[in-house]
C-alpha cells in the first residue's frame, strides 16, 4: 500500500473509534495486532482494544479525534491528535460522570502490513497518559473530599444531642436523616436551672464543612446563651450578634427556638427565618408564627415573641426543609399544604414521623436521591400530665376540698 493509502486507512481507523464502530475495527485491525498505549489493566491485543473503545463510549459521549497533522513513512504512520470527549454517560475508572469536557494531545505511531494496523504506540504526551493523569487528579480531589465530609460528618453527629431527655408528662421523638452530602441541620434540648426546657431545630446554609462548623458553632452558642435568659427572643439576639461577626459572608442559620414550662405548659418561642412548625390541636394544625431574620446576617436584628399554652393531646411539630422541599420524579415539591393535611389526618396510631415519611417516600417513588438532611421533632403534651396540673388548679381554687 501507498503512503496515502496508509494514511487514509488510520484516518478511517480514527473515525471509527470516534464513531464506536467496532465492525469497522475488526476490519482494520489485524489477527496479531499489538496495542503498546493502552492503561495497563487493559489487554493488548485486538479484543482487549475493542473492548476499551466501547467503554470509551459506555462512559463518554461526542468523541472526536481531530488529526492536526499526518505523515507516513515506509509501513509506518505517524498523526498528531487532539481528542475530546464529554464524560457524561458513565463511569471511567472509577470515576462516576463528570458531565465535563476532556481534552488531550499527543502522537500515536502505526505500522501497517498487508493493508491493515498490526500495532499501535504512542509518543510524546501520551493520548491516554493525559487522560489518565487527568483522571488520577481527579481521584485524588475526590478522596479529599470525601475525608473532609467524613470529618464534617463527625462534626455533625457530635453536635447532635446523645440522649432524648427524659421530660416527665412529655413525649420527645426527634428523627434526623441526613443526605449523602453533608448539610447543617441540626436540633438540640436545653434542660435549664429553672425548671424549663429548650427545644431548637436549625439549618446552616451550605455544604460540607464548612456548613459543619457553622451548626457546631451555632450549637455551642445557643446552648450557652440558652442557660442566661428566659426569653427566646433574646437568645436569639445575643447569638446573631455573637455570629454574625464570626460567620463567613455567604453564609447563615436558620433555627427556630421554643421554651417550655413542663409544669404549666406554657410556650415561648421565636424565630430566625426558618420553617414554622405546626401546632396540632383538635382536628386543626396552626403554624407557630413570629418573625425574625436569619442569625448571622447582620447585626441589630430584633426577634419576635410568640406565646402558646399546650393542652391536653396538643402536639407541635419541627421539621427543617429537607421534607417539604424534597422533589418527585416530576420536580413537583412535598410542601407545606400536604404537610398540614398529614398533620392533621394523623391518628397517633403511629408515629408522626414515620407517617411523614412514609408519605415522602410515596411522593419521590423509586430511585429518589434525597436532596437535603431531613429533621423531624415531636414534642407532645399526655393526659396524665394534664391530669395532674387540672387537680393542682382545682386544688389552689377550692383550697377546702
Amino acid at each position: 500500500m501507498s503512503a496515502e493509502e496508509n494514511m487514509a486507512l488510520v484516518r478511517r481507523f480514527f473515525e471509527a473509534q470516534g464513531e464506536g464502530d467496532l465492525d469497522a475495527l475488526d476490519e482494520i485491525l489485524a489477527d496479531d495486532f499489538v496495542d503498546r498505549s493502552l492503561l495497563p489493566s487493559e489487554d493488548p491485543d485486538r479484543e482487549g482494544y475493542k473492548r476499551s473503545v466501547a467503554e470509551d463510549h459506555g462512559a463518554f459521549s461526542e468523541l472526536r479525534y481531530i488529526i492536526e497533522d499526518q505523515v507516513a513513512t515506509d509501513d509506518r504512520v505517524v498523526s498528531r491528535l487532539t481528542i475530546r470527549r464529554i464524560h457524561d454517560r458513565g463511569e471511567f475508572v472509577g470515576i462516576a460522570p463528570t458531565g465535563e469536557e476532556y481534552e488531550a494531545t499527543g502522537i500515536v505511531i502505526h505500522r501497517i502490513a498487508g493493508g491493515k494496523i498490526v500495532e499501535e504506540w504512542s509518543e510524546g504526551s501520551g493520548i491516554l497518559g493525559l487522560t489518565q493523569q487527568r483522571l488520577e487528579q481527579e481521584i485524588s480531589e475526590r478522596e479529599q473530599v470525601e475525608q473532609e465530609l467524613l470529618v464534617a460528618r463527625r462534626i455533625q453527629q457530635a453536635s447532635l444531642p446523645k440522649e432524648i431527655p427524659a421530660l416527665q408528662g412529655w413525649e420527645i421523638a426527634p428523627h434526623y436523616q441526613p443526605a449523602r452530602e453533608v448539610g447543617g441541620d441540626f436540633y438540640d434540648f436545653f434542660e435549664l436551672e429553672n425548671g424549663h426546657f429548650g427545644l431548637v431545630v436549625g439549618d446552616a446554609t451550605g455544604k460540607g464543612m464548612p456548613a459543619a462548623l457553622v451548626m457546631a458553632t451555632t450549637c455551642g452558642m445557643l446552648r450557652a446563651v440558652a442557660q442566661t435568659s428566659n426569653s427566646p427572643g433574646e437568645v436569639l439576639g445575643r447569638v446573631n450578634e455573637a455570629l454574625s461577626a464570626r460567620i463567613p459572608p455567604n453564609m447563615f442559620v436558620t433555627c427556630f427556638y421554643a421554651l417550655l414550662d413542663p409544669e404549666t405548659g406554657r410556650l415561648s418561642y421565636a424565630n430566625a427565618g426558618h420553617d414554622l412548625p405546626y401546632l396540632r390541636r383538635g382536628n386543626d394544625a396552626k403554624q407557630l408564627a413570629a418573625r425574625g431574620m436569619p442569625l448571622g446576617l447582620m447585626s441589630g436584628v430584633d426577634y419576635e415573641e410568640g406565646h402558646d399554652f399546650l393542652r391536653e393531646g396538643d402536639g407541635i411539630l419541627f421539621y427543617s426543609d429537607g421534607l417539604v422541599e424534597a422533589h418527585n420524579q416530576h420536580r413537583e415539591m412535598f410542601g407545606s399544604p400536604r404537610l398540614r393535611r398529614l398533620i392533621m389526618e394523623h391518628d397517633e396510631e403511629r408515629a408522626l414521623s414515620e407517617v411523614l415519611l412514609e408519605e415522602l417516600y410515596t411522593f419521590t417513588g423509586e430511585g429518589w436521591e434525597q436532596e437535603d438532611d431531613i429533621t423531624l421533632l415531636t414534642l407532645r403534651s399526655s393526659a396524665a400530665r394534664l391530669g395532674e396540673i387540672k387537680d393542682k388548679w382545682r386544688f389552689d381554687l377550692n383550697p377546702g376540698g
